[in-house]
């Protein structure tokens, strides 16, 4: 038991934090009352035109109509994109310089050095969507199902093979995964991105891969490539015919993409739930909802708290299939 400096009374822990927040919470209230005082800054880490660059600006335009101040999306690229997530970690954290990335934030991080920590450099605002992806395989392969995917793998140890669209990405960690739940010996090829990988797939150079569906249903549809399972722990409301990994004989396999809002370490939470409430808000515009459902995504529009676990859990998860899968930068 100690004085408080600002009341004389004596209050133990839990009082104490309890006082502290309700001194605290006119001025956090006030702050973001304010907010914000000239334009903002959204980092996007990647190119102008891909999903996370539309999202953020669906987004930015949303958080213009309401804070009537410009929400200026600045594609800061480059270092596999730690080079905008680190600028963001290094801003003051007054919510006038905002990050919206991928997963990629916690992937980077997972298997190479970066110069940042997606848990302690970042105050999560809102994981706005998520996204499964989809284990394809090339149609000349003897396998309809991620059982028989499997089993093959275990009469052929090492001759299996799956393509991955860059080291350390999200398609390479999560293929990853599968062998490594099943107990199986895979071959990872890797390639430059998608527009290698799946064509390598198709022609039978590679077994499987999984794919965003965006850019994996052209060649489903085509009959290029052979969907097997979506790797989400429900099935998707644009496919829901085709099961889960985790229904088709692998439990507890789960990937999927999202694309986070973060703020620096620090920002006042009150303003940072201002913000994630807003940002939701925006993502349900029509014509983004529309998009969204051809191209197989949800939107979420999570609290602060939901998407610090979701960093947290996966961090964890990637660094574990990084160490075992013995993946090198």
């Amino acid at each position: 038991m100690m004085p408080d400096s600002r009341t004389g009374y004596f209050v133990g822990t839990a009082a104490g934090a309890a006082l502290s927040a309700m001194l605290l919470a006119p001025t956090l209230s006030a702050a973001a009352q304010a907010y914000p005082e000239r334009p903002v800054r959204i980092v996007v880490n990647v190119t102008a035109g891909g999903g996370v660059d539309t999202t953020a600006r669906v987004v930015a335009q949303h958080l213009y109509s309401v804070f009537d101040q410009p929400f200026i999306v600045d594609n800061r690229t480059g270092a596999g994109g730690a080079i905008g997530i680190e600028l963001v970690a290094k801003a003051a954290p007054d919510g006038h310089t905002l990050l919206i990335c991928s997963s990629g934030i916690v992937t980077n991080a997972a298997y190479r050095q970066v110069n940042y920590d997606p848990i302690r450099d970042f105050q999560p605002v809102s994981n706005l969507t998520t996204t499964p992806y989809i284990v394809v395989v090339t149609p000349s392969l003897p396998v309809k199902s991620i059982k028989d995917l499997i089993a093959l793998a275990k009469t052929k140890p090492g001759g299996v093979s799956y393509a991955t669209s860059g080291v350390g990405s999200i398609t390479h960690l999560g293929a990853s995964l599968l062998p490594i739940l099943s107990g199986t010996r895979m071959l990872s090829v890797p390639y430059k991105g998608v527009a290698d990988a799946y064509p390598a797939v198709a022609k039978g150079d590679v077994n499987w891969m999984i794919g965003a569906a965006i850019s994996s249903l052209p060649f489903i549809k085509a009959g290029h490539l052979r969907a097997l399972a979506v790797t989400s722990p429900q099935r998707s409301k644009a496919l829901p015919d085709l099961p889960t990994v985790a229904e088709s004989g692998l439990p507890g396999y789960e990937v999927v993409g999202w694309f986070g809002m973060f703020a620096p370490a620090g920002t006042p939470l009150a303003l940072v739930e201002k913000l994630s409430a807003e940002a939701k808000r925006g993502l349900q515009r029509p014509e983004f909802a529309r998009r969204a459902e051809a191209e197989a995504t949800e939107i979420l529009g999570s609290s602060p708290q939901e998407l610090a676990r979701v960093v947290k859990a996966e961090l964890g998860i990637w660094r574990k299939v990084v160490s075992t899968a013995g993946i090198k930068p």
